[in-house]
């Protein structure tokens, strides 16, 4: 059996308050569910949590959940439209994957729940919420008979805490979503879920803290990178207690040697690091950390603690993203800065409709390119169309880190 998967609902009073308190707790996925789910709550959400987030509520058509999933949600919940337009099930489906729609079912209001499960699956569904307010112990024939006919994921929606153990355990239920979560810890319930026999999701180090090799102070030297781009953040220590608070938590914790204690990265400053994974070099005396970044890792406000150029030889950058960035900062100081001569001032002069114009030229010459045999022709045109994507990025303010950050969260 799969690892039971923890998911509390937000407070709707707070909530991106309680998602970021659930998300240090160490929840599995993160739910928000309001009558008409808010665009700008979920980018809000998604910027203070390190886990999928799961949305629903007024999602009526393909534009509500164009809308939803573009703001950061990891998969949309269709509810009440379903029951009036099946099809947007479907429509959901082939436009953005099954895997990020999920349909919610009342077993109270269908007729025969395990007929609805199949043809939610025929339309493309990818998970199935299972709702029953007046419990489940009067609803198992019906949560047995949708098992028996649809091979897709369920996750049972329990009223508090209090219901998790015997959804998990008597329903054997997939994933468990908490409706009315409240104040408390997923940690704390992982652990007692797991004193139960039941399989969370607690990470775990394969190798004990102690079979490491301290420095000379009793501490275990820590580079921390950016996993995407692996760019160095800074350099910490940890003790024995920072490390298993770290793996436990999935939150950066270090020691602090100028004030001889837990330093939990970010917990003053919102700056907080989550963790992607832990490595330990060969001779096991130093750790290599690679997390999400959020803001600056630096106190002094810049993004890496490693920006003083001591040395440097010319070289030549091969990382896209940097020539990426390199170019465009070229157009920005263009912008900022014109000069005479300048095609790129010359476009900004012209302004919105003709950068418009050349990028819908240059798309049409990438597809004439491609119909070429040499492909060197197509090379050149790409590049063409980058560039003045970039003009249009910069004249509408947008930036390759914007870009970036959304099609990651659409990995």
């Amino acid at each position: 059996m799969s690892k039971i998967t923890l998911i509390p609902c937000v407070d709707p009073k707070d909530p991106v308050g309680s998602a970021r308190k659930y998300n240090h707790t160490g929840a599995d996925v993160i739910a928000y569910y309001e009558e008409k789910a808010s665009v700008d709550t979920v980018k809000a959400i998604k910027e203070v949590i390190d886990v999928p987030l799961y949305v629903g509520g007024g999602i009526r058509d393909l534009e509500d959940v164009k809308k939803v999933l573009y703001a950061g949600a990891d998969k949309v919940c269709l509810g009440a439209s379903v029951l009036e337009d099946k099809d947007i099930v479907k429509k959901a489906s082939d436009r953005f994957g099954k895997g990020q729609v999920m349909v919610s079912m009342d077993l109270e209001k269908l007729e025969d729940p395990a007929a609805f499960a199949k043809e939610m699956q025929r339309l493309g569904a990818g998970e199935l919420l299972l709702l029953a307010a007046d419990g489940y112990d009067k609803k198992m024939e019906a949560v047995n008979a949708v098992k028996s006919q649809t091979d897709l994921p369920i996750v049972i929606s329990v009223p508090s805490v209090e219901d998790v153990t015997a959804a998990a355990g008597e329903i054997c239920a997939e994933s468990v979503a908490i409706h009315d979560a409240g104040d408390f810890s997923v940690l704390d319930l992982k652990k007692e879920c797991k004193n139960k026999g039941l399989d969370v999701c607690l990470m775990e180090s394969p190798i004990p803290f102690e079979k490491f090799k301290l420095n000379s102070d009793g501490l275990l030297p820590v580079v921390t990178q950016d996993y995407k781009t692996n760019e160095v953040l800074m350099v910490a220590y940890m003790t024995k207690e920072a490390f298993e608070q770290t793996v436990e938590t999935g939150i950066m914790t270090y020691y602090s040697r100028s004030r001889q204690e837990l330093w939990i990265k970010g917990e003053t400053s919102g700056h907080y690091q989550y963790v992607k994974s832990l490595a330990i070099d060969c001779d096991k005396d130093t750790l290599l950390a690679k997390v999400r970044q959020v803001g600056n890792a630096c106190h002094t406000g810049h993004y890496s603690c490693f920006f003083t150029d001591l040395v440097k030889k010319e070289y030549r950058e091969d990382d896209p993203m940097h020539v990426f960035e390199d170019v465009y900062g070229v157009i920005m100081d263009r912008k900022e800065h014109p000069k005479e001569g300048s095609y790129t001032n010359y476009l900004f002069e012209k302004g919105i409709d003709k950068i418009l114009k050349k990028v819908g030229e240059e798309c049409t010459e990438i597809v004439i390119a491609a119909k070429n045999p040499d492909p060197e022709e197509m090379k050149y045109e790409i590049s063409d169309f980058l560039y003045h994507l970039m003009v249009l990025m910069a004249q509408r303010g947008m930036t390759w880190d914007e870009i970036t950050r959304e099609l990651m969260e659409r990995k």
